[in-house]
């Protein structure tokens, strides 16, 4: 972007020293001062992250005032929230779905583990428990996208509150209500998942599958399970 600003800089460079050697010094004044003119009837610049960016537009800016011009840019904001949302969104909602199935393979295991134990010889104990302490991990692991997806969830929930405010403070009505629409929406769709996470959180706790028994023996024996099985801090 930068390089593209310099190489713009230098053509408009490069056509005001033509001005200036092709006329009388008062000409080339004027015509310098239609110089901005000449640009803006084919480019627009949006300030995007602090830096600008020249972006092609077909209607003149002539037809357009400064309202007008802030009314699109804030339309252009809510989009790009609305955007940033519906990803975050779908990506928090799978991440849910995908601990709620990993806390429910763990409770399933630790039953049959509990419901078994007297049957199985010390091999097959050890090599169930093996499977559990992994699906104990998978359940660590998955709970710890949820908070990171959370995390970036929250911030998309902000930037469209701000957007959609934004939106209408310029004018632009039909984005700001389709922005506090994608809200309503993600919000809803979320808290859904959300209350099926909690019941499958309140299985685990009953269930004692992330405390149980067999696994303060193991931590007391000092028995060789990988750190990446040992209780999360």
């Amino acid at each position: 972007m930068a390089a593209y600003r310099r190489k713009l800089f230098a053509a408009g460079l490069s056509y005001a020293v033509s001005l200036l050697s092709s006329g009388g010094s008062c000409q080339a004044a004027r015509r310098l001062v239609l110089l901005p003119g000449v640009f803006r009837r084919h480019w627009r610049t949006l300030s995007v992250t602090g830096a600008l960016c020249a972006v092609p537009f077909l209607q003149k800016p002539e037809n357009l005032s400064h309202e007008d011009l802030v009314r699109r840019a804030s339309s252009l904001v809510t989009d790009s929230a609305n955007t940033f949302l519906s990803q975050t969104t779908l990506a928090l909602i799978d991440s849910f779905t995908g601990y709620i199935k990993a806390v429910n393979v763990l409770v399933a295991l630790h039953k049959r583990y509990e419901a078994s134990i007297s049957k199985l010889t010390p091999e097959e104990e050890n090599a169930i428990w093996k499977v559990i302490l992994g699906q104990r991990q998978e359940v660590i692991d998955r709970r710890k996208d949820c908070k990171h997806f959370e995390s970036c969830w929250m911030t998309a929930i902000n930037l469209s509150q701000q957007a959609a405010e934004a939106a209408f403070n310029a004018g632009a009505d039909q984005a700001s209500v389709a922005a506090q629409s994608s809200l309503q929406v993600a919000q809803s769709q979320v808290e859904q998942v959300r209350q099926l996470m909690l019941e499958a959180e309140i299985q685990l706790k009953d269930s004692k599958a992330e405390d149980s028994e067999r696994l303060q023996v193991a931590l007391s024996e000092d028995e060789d399970i990988p750190d990446a099985y040992l209780r999360e801090d």
